[in-house]
């Protein structure tokens, strides 16, 4: 039987990422909130060449 959790890159970064988190006002919140506390990563990130890449 498979695990519920099949991690994939582009669907992470759809969901979590930042172009997702501008979106809306509650996700524009969570940005600035998490500058205001100074946080290095603000969202999840990959680097571009490595999304559509299998490892």
């Amino acid at each position: 039987m498979k695990r519920p959790y099949q991690p994939k890159r582009l669907h992470r970064l759809r969901l979590h990422g930042f172009r997702r988190k501008m979106r809306s006002p509650g996700g524009r919140n969570v940005l600035k909130a998490r500058r205001a506390k100074g946080r290095t990563r603000l969202t999840v990130g990959v680097k571009r060449a490595k999304v559509f890449r299998k490892p």
